[in-house]
């Protein structure tokens, strides 16, 4: 059986403060965080959503989103067709709950639940906008469709190590899962493989009719902290409702498919490095499945000698580098370059990721450096090369990545 595309709606959590990405997030919500150069993250998930031929999609707003929506209106309200009830519309708290903010993940709908009322959905399609991954959620609502299931998870497999950051499941060989627990100290191992544990991705497919009454029944519980993973999930299944989780595979392949939780500054710089890696888990090229967004219309990319008779060239490797940017006389390797960066003769930049607008001076030195937007660094500075010395003046990641933020000023 298949499910209509025309009987489910989608709903995007995207109004996350982001605290744990901060200073990327001091003055953005998270999912406009601008990442791979010229993307924001927002850009995968609505770019799956418009592949997926769903195309009713409410983004719900909170903190900051004064540049997502105007990123919105630019990049992606031209692409959905309202003569054929398409949409893609910015929504912020209701206030139902009584709050100045949302409480939780499924407070954030319950504040919503008129929309749900209004639109009379088959299925809801409750998403993230703070991560990086290509999906086709038409395979995951059939498989929600085809096992009668109330609620389906799109899960993969994490290393145990890293498993108490997400929710961890268990799973009978249907499919259908047993246990859920929300980070968890000693996460669950799977079945045959002990050392992987089966996560979920915050991607949920919904049946309506049980969505609403979940809602309406946890926003009435004092107890609750409101969230799917913490409240939600567990209560659906201890009731033994039907919730199944869904594989997360490459469809040529069936192996697990690339996902990565935007949710620290380690993360952020990780997933930038994986999409400049000589095999990423992302195909930004491909035809089939591209990830649009606006970017302003800067002239092209220009790598060149710092100077006539200057025998230095500028040499680029194995990076992604964004319209605007120029490269005179320097080296960058395994780097990421939003529009507008310029970087002098003889800096050297590794391992790094450059927002719009920054300039690197001649002779500096960067490794595993996130420079926020509009940073000028001048000439001989050494950044990411001396932690202890970084601490004292930038921020610095629990795994040595160094932020520069915009407000720095030499």
């Amino acid at each position: 059986m298949n499910a209509t595309r025309a009987g489910v709606l989608t709903m995007i959590m995207a109004g996350g403060r982001g605290e744990r990405l901060y200073p990327l997030t001091r003055d953005v919500a998270k999912p406009a965080v601008t990442i791979a150069g010229s993307y924001k993250i927002i850009d995968f998930t609505l770019s799956n959503c418009f592949n997926s031929g769903m195309r009713q999609v409410y983004l719900l707003t909170q903190y900051s989103n004064v540049t997502m929506n105007r990123h919105v209106r630019l990049a992606w309200e031209p692409v959905f067709r309202a003569e054929q009830n398409e949409f893609v519309e910015s929504v912020p708290p209701q206030h139902r709950s009584g709050e100045d903010w949302y409480r939780g993940t499924a407070d954030s709908l319950y504040q919503n639940i008129s929309v749900l009322q209004r639109h009379r959905p088959d299925y809801v399609l409750v998403l993230s906008g703070d991560h990086v991954y290509c999906m086709n959620y038409t395979g995951m609502i059939d498989y929600h469709v085809g096992k009668g299931a109330e609620l389906t998870i799109a899960s993969v497999e994490i290393e145990r190590t890293r498993a108490c950051a997400f929710g961890v499941m268990g799973i009978d060989p249907d499919g259908r899962v047993r246990q859920f627990v929300e980070k968890p100290r000693d996460p669950l191992g799977c079945p045959g493989n002990p050392e992987l544990s089966l996560c979920s991705m915050g991607v949920y497919v919904f049946s309506t009719a049980k969505l609403v009454r979940e809602l309406i029944r946890d926003a009435k519980d004092r107890r609750s902290n409101h969230d799917f993973g913490k409240n939600i999930i567990p209560a659906l299944i201890d009731r033994g409702d039907q919730v199944f989780a869904y594989p997360f595979r490459v469809e040529t392949t069936g192996a697990t498919g690339y996902w990565r939780d935007i949710g620290t500054l380690d993360s952020y710089l990780a997933c930038n490095l994986d999409l400049v890696s000589p095999q990423p888990g992302i195909d930004l090229y491909d035809r089939n499945w591209p990830i649009r967004t606006y970017v302003y219309p800067h002239p092209p990319s220009r790598i060149a000698g710092a100077a006539v008779g200057d025998a230095r060239s500028g040499d680029v490797v194995d990076s992604l580098l964004s319209p605007g940017c120029t490269i005179s006389g320097a080296r960058v390797e395994q780097s990421v370059l939003s529009p507008g960066v310029h970087i002098r003769r003889g800096a050297e930049v590794s391992q790094c990721v450059l927002l719009e607008g920054v300039e690197v001076g001649c002779g500096v030195t960067l490794r595993r450096t996130i420079v926020c937007p509009g940073v000028h660094i001048p000439e001989g500075k050494r950044i990411g090369v001396d932690e202890r010395a970084d601490r004292a003046r930038y921020t610095v990641s629990k795994n040595g990545a160094t932020v520069v933020p915009s407000e720095y000023a030499w």
